[in-house]
């Protein structure tokens, strides 16, 4: 006979107690702002609150899709988005293999301390250092570029180094903490499987393709899918700190547009409609992706 789900409860007590608070806080910060959503599809109002509020329906959408910055917009996000992926992806998975070959241990922590350590530099310390390096004149690169002879520019000016400067100072900065957990996969490798690589004398190139690369497959098709499932969202401190008018051509983006337009112009249903937007749009990449995952491989979210 079957016990009550009570009973079951009433003896599993603690485990229940432990998972409150994280379910509390699921449904606290998670799920009920979502409540808010309403507010993209109404005239919202601070006096009249979200209930209160007239009804617009798609007004703003439609204003966002008729903007003329619209397709810029678009493609400024697509194209950062891809080019931090195609990027920043294969670098990690590189560099984890490169440490997992070192037998120097260490050579090994002092190269994963060297490439850790940025991820923990701030966003704005992180972008007043670009600045600095990178400024006309005074700047470390610009005085390198004189001593070699070659012509100098302002970098930070230059519409078209804009994605470039924002990606590689990225990679730099997260490369070596987004290979810890290709390091951990490639940890569960089974010793024996290189020993017997090692008596039928396969090189380490060999290696790495016959039992390296498997290893990373699974867990890179599922960081691989949940990136194109946030291709829309660009980090909007980073690229926020380091617009200046001369680059705004090619670095405004949705996030940085929401900010201006939407919040300091206290249009909040507007922004709050962009927003929703941008998350319609992951949600579509994100299943989509997982689809074609699912569908070519046996690896996928869900």
């Amino acid at each position: 006979m079957n016990k009550p789900v009570w009973v079951k409860m009433r003896h599993c007590w603690e485990l229940y107690l432990m998972v409150l608070l994280p379910v509390v806080y699921l449904i606290i910060f998670k799920y009920t702002p979502m409540f808010g959503v309403l507010i993209a599809f109404k005239q919202y109002n601070v006096i009249d609150g979200i209930l209160g509020s007239p009804w617009v329906g798609f007004q703003h959408f439609e204003a966002f899709f008729r903007s003329p910055n619209f397709w810029l917009l678009i493609k400024n996000t697509l194209g950062i988005s891809f080019y931090s992926l195609l990027a920043g992806f294969p670098i990690p998975i590189l560099l984890a293999l490169a440490l997992n070959e070192v037998r120097s241990r260490l050579f090994k922590r002092t190269v994963q301390m060297v490439t850790y350590a940025p991820h923990f530099i701030s966003t704005v310390v992180m972008v007043s250092i670009i600045i600095l390096m990178l400024t006309p004149h005074v700047g470390v690169v610009e005085r390198l570029f004189q001593l070699l002879g070659l012509p100098t520019t302002n970098f930070m000016g230059e519409p078209g180094l804009f994605k470039s400067i924002y990606v590689w100072s990225g990679v730099w900065q997260e490369m070596g903490y987004a290979s810890i957990i290709y390091m951990a996969a490639l940890a569960s490798v089974d010793p024996a499987l290189y020993e017997a690589a090692r008596i039928d004398g396969a090189s380490r190139l060999k290696k790495m393709i016959h039992i390296d690369f498997p290893a990373l497959i699974p867990i890179s098709v599922i960081l691989l899918i949940l990136n194109l499932g946030s291709v829309m969202s660009v980090g909007f401190e980073k690229i926020y700190l380091m617009q200046n008018p001369l680059n705004i051509s090619t670095s405004e983006v949705i996030s940085t547009y929401v900010y201006k337009v939407g919040l300091l112009n206290a249009n909040f249903s507007f922004s709050t409609a962009v927003g929703l937007f941008n998350s319609v749009v992951n949600l579509i990449l994100l299943v989509s992706v997982n689809f074609v995952a699912r569908r070519i491989s046996e690896n996928s979210l869900w």
